[in-house]
Parts: C-alpha cells; structure tokens; sequence
C-alpha cells in the first residue's frame, strides 16, 4: 500500500451552507488536493493551531496532547486509510514508548491533534486518486483561503466595509470571548485583503 504524506493547505467557512467548513489537504511534493467537509469545532480548533492563536483555555484537542504528554504517549503519524460513502476515516498511530497503538479518529479531529503534536500526516494512493483534485501548476500561488473558498459559492461578507485594524481588534475579542467562528470568518476577510494587495 503506496502512503502519501500530506500539509494542511487552508481552512474556510461557507456563508451560503450555515455550520459547513472545508478543510484542504494537498500532497506534499506535488499538486493534488484533498477536500474535507467538517464541522465547526474542528475547523476552530485547526484555525487556532494554524494562526498560532492561544486560547484563554484548552480546548479539548489541547486538553488531548496535555493529556498524553503526562503520560508519556506521543502520537507518530495520522493515517488516512479509507473513503465510504464520502466519509473519511483515520486512524491516530501512538506510541507510549513500549508499544504501538492505533486509534480510530474523525479525520477532521486527527489533523487537529496532529498540528499540536507536530506528527505528519498520511494518505493512500488510491483514495487520493479517487478524492484528490489537480490544481494547474501555474495557480499555485493562489492562496490557501481564496482556493478553499472555491469550493463554496463566493458572497461578501459582513466584514468587507471595516479597517484592517478594526478587524485584527475584533480577531482579539474573539479570541477573549472564546468565538473562534467569528475570528476565524475575521480572519479569512484579512488574508483575502492580503491577496488583492499583492
């Protein structure tokens, strides 16, 4: 069985599914992708590791890996291993330092614990055959948020008319107020203006 390692790409929301994010995977020496549906706890908890955000308090993935770190366990790799129905399913592969374990996880929960734990992560070839998507080589300086938002039927956003400063104020009040949906949605508005700047 042929493994495919992996990067987490992006992450965004759509404003016209209410409760849908995509989660985008892409192969790391070459240009497929993978799109992942997956609910809003997740897509918090991926968004505040990939901004490098820090919550007042741990959410559970962070409750996860303060867990497993008192107990000496640390998890080596996510493997994606099959597709149903859509559906994809993986696998956490731990190891406490005398033996190997592997856990069934939701894929949106196992690349969340897998960004704190720094651990790579992996698919087979055939269901990135069947699931992934080739992107032209010459679009691959798009960015990660306005390739993600592809997958969503485009909409102005409730954001579009406030000053980049005021928008990184509300990002810190959210961030207080523990609404990780709205600095997420912030910040997809910020690096949207990022692009259009460059």
């Amino acid at each position: 069985m042929k493994r495919v390692k992996l990067k987490v790409m992006g992450i965004s929301y759509s404003q016209t599914q209410s409760g849908a994010y995509a989660l985008i995977l892409i192969e790391e020496n070459g240009e497929r992708r993978i799109p992942i549906i997956i609910g809003g706890f997740e897509a918090q908890a991926i968004v505040i590791k990939l901004e490098n955000l820090d919550p007042p308090r741990p959410l559970t993935h962070d409750l996860f890996k303060k867990f497993a770190d008192e107990f000496n366990i640390s998890v080596i790799e996510v493997m994606i291993y099959k597709l149903e129905e859509g559906v994809f399913f993986s696998k956490l592969v731990c190891n406490n330092g005398e033996k190997e374990y592997s856990i069934d996880s939701r894929t949106s929960d196992a690349v969340a614990i897998a960004l704190r734990f720094g651990c790579p992560i992996f698919i087979t070839e055939e269901i990135l055959k069947k699931a992934g998507i080739t992107v032209n080589p010459s679009d691959s300086e798009i960015s990660s948020v306005n390739e993600v938002e592809n997958f969503f039927e485009p909409e102005k956003t409730k954001y579009d008319t406030f000053s980049d400063e005021e928008l990184y104020k509300m990002i810190d009040e959210a961030i207080k107020t523990e609404d990780y949906e709205r600095a997420a949605k912030v910040r997809d508005e910020i690096e949207k203006r990022k692009k259009k700047k460059k």
